[in-house]
């Protein structure tokens, strides 16, 4: 059976047809939640899908054979920042995800280029070889352009054979390796965990804490923007639609939702040019690819798929 929240949003509905398959309307009938782009305040750029890792649960699948999603350019994004300025957007910080972002040959200079531009600039990575091997054009970019340059390392777990069960033998490591250094140099990292352990956001948070203490490093795990343990995005899980009635019966703000106020850039495979999507949740369903400009891609998002409400409206979280 089919769930969702009735019209009126104060109770489980069962319906006969299938949960996001209307755009407009939830199994309910009920008009289905939307999220207008209230300011573009982080453009997102997916360097590619290529990961030096193949780690379960990634919701992108990135891998070292994935490239659905190419290599941007350094040309390719700079066309964007160009329209942010040109049009006023206002937009604050660019993310860099991936995959792996360092493997992509014009990291380094997308990152200068937008750090030049005054933006903050987000890399999202493993901290494994491939930033390893970039050091020295790092601390460059760190110099350049102080604490608006920040790095997340995605480390799933506070101890090894966990964080190794998803993402390999061997991994934990250079990791580790990779996260100190940033630390010793100045570049104040972040970590992203997750939260698929039989174990609460207390306990997990105690237990970065405690590796951060014996490794040296100067993270406090107790601040939710220094170690932030992201919803797990199970797809077999069962997970309401979302209506509009849903924003006050939940206590919601739609303001708060990642797509009111970020877009991602991604180049698929074989595409001659980049294309603007929702969100960096969502980078291979048609539905949320919203065209090749920033102007073109700041309609409102109807939330009509599952990763909406587990991640973002039930799960709170947003990548920024």
């Amino acid at each position: 059976m089919d769930t969702t929240y009735s019209a009126d949003g104060l109770a489980p509905h069962t319906g006969a047809g299938s949960k996001f398959s209307d755009p407009v309307r939830t199994c309910a009938g009920a008009e289905r939640a939307s999220v207008p782009l209230a300011r573009l305040e982080t453009l997102w750029v997916n360097t590619g899908t290529l990961c030096n890792l193949a780690c379960a649960g990634c919701y992108i699948e990135s891998s070292p054979k994935n490239d659905r999603l190419a290599y941007i350019t350094a040309a390719e994004a700079t066309k964007f920042f160009d329209e942010i300025a040109r049009d006023g957007l206002g937009t604050r910080e660019i993310g860099f995800t991936g995959g792996e972002p360092f493997l992509n040959p014009d990291i380094i200079e997308m990152s200068r280029d937008a750090l030049t531009r005054g933006f903050e600039v987000l890399i999202l990575t493993n901290a494994m070889t491939p930033l390893w091997l970039k050091r020295t054009a790092l601390r460059e970019l760190r110099e350049a352009g102080g604490h608006r340059l920040r790095l997340r390392v995605s480390l799933d777990h506070y101890a090894r054979e966990p964080h190794e069960e998803l993402r390999g033998e061997g991994s934990w490591a250079p990791a580790l390796r990779g996260l100190k250094w940033l630390d010793e140099n100045g570049f104040r990292p972040t970590i992203a965990g997750r939260t698929c352990w039989a174990e609460d956001i207390g306990t997990l948070r105690a237990g970065f804490q405690r590796l951060f203490a014996a490794e040296g490093i100067g993270i406090d795990a107790q601040a939710p923007d220094q170690v932030v343990l992201f919803p797990e995005m199970n797809p077999t899980d069962e997970v309401p639609e979302i209506s509009q009635a849903c924003w006050g019966v939940l206590g919601v703000d739609p303001r708060d939702i990642m797509c009111a106020s970020s877009r991602m850039v991604v180049k698929r495979r074989d595409a001659d040019r980049p294309t603007v999507v929702s969100c960096t949740l969502l980078p291979y369903e048609p539905e949320f690819e919203l065209g090749e400009t920033l102007r073109a891609a700041a309609a409102p998002i109807r939330l009509n798929h599952p990763h909406c409400a587990r991640f973002c409206v039930l799960g709170g979280a947003s990548c920024s």
